[in-house]
C-alpha cells in the first residue's frame, strides 16, 4: 500500500493499479468505510477494462490520517442541525475531503479523472464535478444524494446502530458489530454468507479500525448541507446508480440526484441495498466502463474542436 501527505498534513493511503498512461478512475468510498469495501471484483474488473484505477482511504478511516485530536462530535447535535437552522462546528467539511482527492490526483500527476463515488463518496464527487470541472471527466454517483441528509425515524435508527461502535480492544465485539452492520444495510436480494461477513470484518480490523472517525465524517456530511443548487452546475457526463432496497439513503434520493444534475442518467438496481454484492460487480464494471468511455470520447471531441478552431484562427491572422 502507498501513501501521500497533502499540503494540509493529511496522510492518504491508496492503491494504484493499471497502465499509468490509461484514463484514470478514482474510487471514493463512503461513510466510515475503508477502500477495501470496494470489492476486488469491481476494482480489478475496471483495471482489466483498460483503466488506471485508484482507490484510497478517506481521512479518518483505515490507514489514512486519524484525526482523534478533534474528539467525538455529538450525533444528537448533528441530527438536530438537519432539522433546524443551526451552525454545527465540525473538524472538517466534505469540501475538505474533496480537497484530499485533488491533492491525491496532483501527487499522482493525474490532470483529469473519472470519479466514482459511493454514498458519502458520491457527495464528494458531486462537489468536485461542480467546483473543479476541469479536473473531472465523468461522474458516477452510487447510492448517494444531492440534498441535505433526510433523517427519518427509520434511517435515524440505522445511523444510531452504525454509530454504536465498540472499542478497538474488544476484537470479537468489533467483528460482530461489522457483521451486524453489513446485514443491516445489505441487499435483500443478494445476502452475504456468514463466512464472507466475518472475513470482511477481520480485514477491516487488521487494516485499521477507529470508531471516532465515523462520527466525524457523519458530522461533516450534516454540516456541509444541501448540494442541490451545486448539482445543477455539474456539466460532466453523470451516471446515477441506486438500489431499490437501500435502507440508509432511500431510492427517492437517487432519483432526486439524477433530476438535479443536468442530463444525468439513472440506473435503478432491484434488490440492492447499501452495499456491493459480488454477483453485481460485473454489471457495475460494465456500466461504469461504458459511461467513462463515452465521456472520454466526448472530451476528446471537444479538444479536437478547440484545436481546429485555434488553427483556423491562427491561419486567419497569418493571412
Amino acid at each position: 500500500m502507498q501513501s501521500v501527505i497533502t499540503s494540509h498534513g493529511i496522510k492518504l493511503s491508496y492503491q494504484d493499479r493499471g497502465d499509468k498512461a490509461a484514463p484514470a478512475i478514482i474510487l471514493i468510498m463512503g461513510l466510515g468505510a475503508q477502500m477495501t469495501v470496494w470489492p476486488d471484483e469491481l476494482y480489478f474488473g475496471l483495471v482489466d477494462k483498460g483503466f488506471r484505477v485508484i482507490r484510497f482511504d478517506n481521512r479518518d478511516v483505515g490507514q489514512s490520517s486519524q484525526l482523534d485530536e478533534f474528539g467525538d462530535p455529538s450525533l444528537v447535535k448533528s441530527w438536530l442541525s438537519t432539522r433546524f437552522p443551526s451552525r454545527l462546528k465540525v473538524p472538517y467539511l466534505l469540501e475538505d475531503m474533496a480537497g484530499d482527492v485533488l491533492a491525491l490526483m496532483s501527487s499522482l500527476k493525474i490532470k483529469k479523472a473519472h470519479l466514482v463515488g459511493a454514498s458519502m463518496g458520491g457527495m464528494i464527487g458531486q462537489i468536485l464535478a461542480a467546483q473543479h470541472k476541469k479536473r473531472v471527466l465523468s461522474l458516477t454517483s452510487i447510492m448517494s444524494s444531492s440534498s441535505s441528509p433526510k433523517i427519518s425515524s427509520t434511517n435515524m435508527s440505522v445511523f444510531l446502530k452504525l454509530a454504536k461502535r465498540p472499542q478497538p480492544n474488544a476484537r470479537e465485539a468489533v467483528i460482530q458489530y461489522h457483521m451486524k452492520m453489513n446485514r443491516l444495510i445489505g441487499s435483500p436480494k443478494y445476502p452475504a454468507k456468514e463466512q464472507e461477513l466475518r472475513a470482511q470484518a477481520k480485514k477491516n480490523i487488521e487494516r485499521g479500525y477507529n470508531p471516532g472517525g465515523f462520527k466525524r465524517q457523519l458530522a461533516a456530511i450534516t454540516a456541509s448541507g444541501d448540494r442541490r443548487k451545486l448539482a445543477q452546475k455539474i456539466k460532466v457526463p453523470t451516471l446515477v446508480i441506486h438500489g431499490s432496497a437501500d435502507p440508509v439513503i432511500p431510492l427517492s434520493a437517487g432519483i432526486e440526484t439524477a433530476k438535479d444534475i443536468p442530463k444525468a442518467k439513472l440506473k435503478v438496481v432491484y434488490g440492492l441495498g447499501h452495499d456491493f454484492p459480488v454477483p453485481l460487480m460485473p454489471k457495475l464494471a460494465k456500466w461504469i466502463t461504458k459511461h467513462a468511455l463515452k465521456a472520454q470520447e466526448k472530451s476528446q471531441e471537444k479538444l479536437q474542436k478547440k484545436a481546429r478552431q485555434k488553427a483556423k484562427k491562427k491561419q486567419a491572422q497569418a493571412n
